[in-house]
């Protein structure tokens, strides 16, 4: 048995791991597809204090040595459900593993929604982005397109048009639906285009990079290429949390109804980053949860386990 399971390897993960470790605990960290998160897809990463340059593989890869060399276990496993056990938890994977803890760290993160296009998932972190505050600096002064109509659509199309030459937003549906102040600042820009009724139906390449993006629109059949350096799919993220809905409650839109101090309702389990209901999603505020939940797990292990 080991004291902290965490579900979930992304930076929110790896971090609750590193505090963990580091207070004298064991831990095991299960991740279903690969170690490092939605992160692995930046390039380039630019905004996280005391790193001037770094891309999101060499922060995954760099992180994995850090917490392996403290004493992690790493499993390529997916976690299906958690179970109470004479006060400890029994985690049950989809491979048939079963691994006991004291306490359990939930850290499944979330994923993007995707346009579903052919060769799509290739050109993520390639010319398809979804993080303006992340990417946006790669694209200054060159054509950007955004896919999606609502706040965060919006958002990223205004972070974007004080960047880019031109911001051309295409919103499937028959109006935007994001705030009218954010719609009325926003459209008052003169290089931003708006479209509506656009479904993007393919994206146009020249070797490896993206050059355009296809779309009809959904009214008059009328087919349309829009020539872009860079498309920011904007329209809406997944949590990864139904596994796990009957030990910690979830809001309206599927993510972990928890607090700063990353505590749940059943005592012993633990959220951590993405996957929680917060205002802000990046890469320094996953680590400061992975801290939170870290150190709140120590502390109720501390306790029940004397």
């Amino acid at each position: 048995m080991t004291d902290i399971i965490v579900i979930g390897g992304g930076p929110a993960g790896m971090t609750a791991a590193l505090y963990a470790l580091r207070n004298g605990k064991s831990v095991t960290i299960l991740e279903k597809n690969g170690f490092g998160g939605q992160i692995t897809y930046s390039p380039r990463v630019e905004n996280y204090p005391g790193t001037l340059q770094m891309s999101g593989n060499e922060f995954a890869d760099r992180f994995m040595d850090q917490i392996i060399t403290h004493g992690a276990e790493l499993e390529l496993e997916e976690a299906t459900g958690i179970e109470d056990v004479d006060g400890k938890k029994l985690v049950r994977t989809a491979e048939g593993g079963r691994y006991e803890a004291k306490a359990v760290i939930l850290a499944t993160g979330v994923k993007h929604r995707m346009l579903g296009l052919p060769g799509e998932t290739e050109l993520v972190g390639n010319g398809i982005s979804f993080c303006a505050v992340c990417d946006g600096d790669f694209y200054a002064d060159q054509t950007v397109c955004v896919a999606g109509g609502g706040n965060s659509a919006l958002q990223e199309a205004l972070f974007l048009s004080g960047k880019c030459r031109e911001v051309i937003i295409l919103q499937d549906m028959p109006a935007f639906t994001g705030e009218k102040k954010l719609q009325e600042l926003l459209f008052s820009r003169s290089n931003v285009q708006k479209h509506v009724n656009m479904r993007i139906t393919g994206l146009v390449t020249e070797g490896d990079a993206l050059k355009g993006v296809e779309a009809e629109d959904r009214v008059s059949g009328e087919k349309k290429t829009f020539s872009c350096d860079g498309l920011f799919v904007a329209i809406g993220l997944i949590p990864e949390n139904e596994a796990f809905a009957d030990l910690a409650s979830l809001d309206a839109y599927g993510y972990f109804n928890v607090g700063e101090d990353c505590r749940t309702e059943t005592p012993g389990i633990f959220t951590a980053g993405d996957c929680r209901k917060k205002s802000v999603r990046q890469l320094t505020t996953a680590v400061g949860d992975g801290a939170n939940a870290a150190i709140a797990a120590c502390n109720y292990i501390d306790e029940q386990f004397r």
